[in-house]
C-alpha cells in the first residue's frame, strides 16, 4: 500500500512539474485589441495552436531557433517563459545568445559558475562585459535566469576583431543555399532598407559579408553546442529562407531544427520564413531614418 501511494505521489509530482504556466501578459502598449494578439500559428498548416502544443512540438526538436524584435519587451518575457517551460519537457543542453560574443565567453562561464554557487554578479555589465547596445532592462531577467541553470550559456555572435577582419578581407562563403544569388540579393535589399538607403554602394558587399558570417557563426555554434540547444537571436537571423537555417543545411544539418518567430501583430510571417509565429503586442514605431539623416 505504501509503495502504491509513493508511486501515485511521484506521478502527481511529475504531472505538476510539466504543467504549463500561463504565458506572460502583454507589456508593449500597442495592438492590445488586435484579433491576432497572443495567437500562435503552425505555418505549414495555417492552424492555430495552444502554448502547450507549441511546447510539445519545440521539445521534439534538437535545435530550437527563436527570433525576436530586439526592443519589444513581450519578446523577452516570452523567451524567458519558453526557456523555463522547455526545460520541464526535455533536458536542456545549452542556450546560445546573439547578444554574446566569443571574447565574453570566459566571463560568462565564470559568472555562471558563481551564480550556480548562489553568488549572482552584482554588476552584470562588469561580470559579463555586457555590451551597452543590448538594453539590460530587457535582457537582464533572461540572462540572470540562464546563469543559474546547469547547462551552459554560450556566445553565438562574432566579436569586433572578427567583424573588422571581414570588412578588410571578405571571406568566400561556402554553401549552395546561403550563397545563392537570390538569397544574397534579398539580404542586400534589406541592408539598404534598414540603413535608410544612406549607405554608399561600396559598403554593401562588406555589410552583406558581415551579416552572412554572423549567420554562419550562429549555425556553427549551434552544431558545436551541447544538444538539445536553444538559440535566441533577431528574427531576421533565424529566418528559414535567409538566415541560420540555410547555413545549417550547408553544414550538413538540414533537419532537426524548429524555427519560432515572435512577431508584432500586423506583421506578416509566412511558412517560408518560420515553422511557427507567435503574435505579440507592439512597440510604438520609431523613425530611425530621421535620426540617421539628422
Amino acid at each position: 500500500m505504501r509503495i502504491l501511494l509513493f508511486c501515485c505521489l511521484v506521478l502527481v509530482a511529475a504531472c505538476q512539474s510539466r504543467e504549463v504556466l500561463p504565458p506572460p501578459a502583454p507589456i508593449a502598449p500597442l495592438g492590445r485589441e488586435h484579433a491576432d494578439l497572443g495567437r500562435i500559428l503552425e505555418l505549414a498548416s495555417g492552424r492555430s495552436i495552444s502554448p502547450q502544443q507549441l511546447l510539445e512540438r519545440l521539445a521534439r526538436a534538437e535545435r530550437v531557433l527563436v527570433g525576436e524584435q530586439h526592443d519589444n519587451p513581450d519578446h523577452h518575457a516570452l523567451q524567458l517563459w519558453l526557456s523555463r517551460e522547455l526545460a520541464k519537457r526535455r533536458p536542456q543542453g545549452s542556450v546560445l545568445l546573439e547578444m554574446l560574443t566569443p571574447d565574453q565567453q570566459d566571463k560568462v562561464a565564470a559568472a555562471q559558475a558563481a551564480a550556480r554557487a548562489g553568488r549572482l554578479p552584482g554588476d552584470p555589465f562588469d561580470a559579463l562585459n555586457w555590451q551597452p547596445g543590448w538594453d539590460w532592462s530587457l535582457y537582464g531577467p533572461l540572462v540572470l535566469h540562464q546563469l543559474r541553470q546547469p547547462y551552459p550559456l554560450l556566445a553565438a555572435n562574432l566579436d569586433r576583431a572578427e567583424i573588422g577582419q571581414i570588412y578588410r578581407q571578405r571571406p568566400l562563403l561556402q554553401g549552395e543555399r546561403s550563397a545563392a544569388t537570390e538569397v544574397q540579393a534579398r539580404l542586400l535589399e534589406d541592408i539598404r532598407e534598414s540603413h535608410c538607403q544612406l549607405l554608399p554602394d561600396s559598403q554593401l558587399p562588406a555589410m552583406l559579408a558581415v551579416q552572412q558570417q554572423r549567420d554562419r557563426r550562429m549555425a556553427e555554434a549551434l552544431l558545436a553546442a551541447p544538444q538539445p540547444s536553444l538559440l535566441l537571436a533577431g528574427a531576421f537571423h533565424v529566418r528559414k529562407d535567409l538566415g541560420v537555417p540555410l547555413h545549417l543545411a550547408d553544414l550538413g544539418a538540414g533537419a532537426g531544427q524548429a524555427v519560432l518567430i515572435l512577431a508584432e501583430v500586423g506583421k506578416p510571417v509566412g511558412a517560408a520564413q518560420a515553422d511557427y509565429v507567435w503574435f505579440t503586442a507592439a512597440q510604438p514605431q520609431q523613425d530611425h531614418c530621421a535620426k540617421l539623416r539628422s
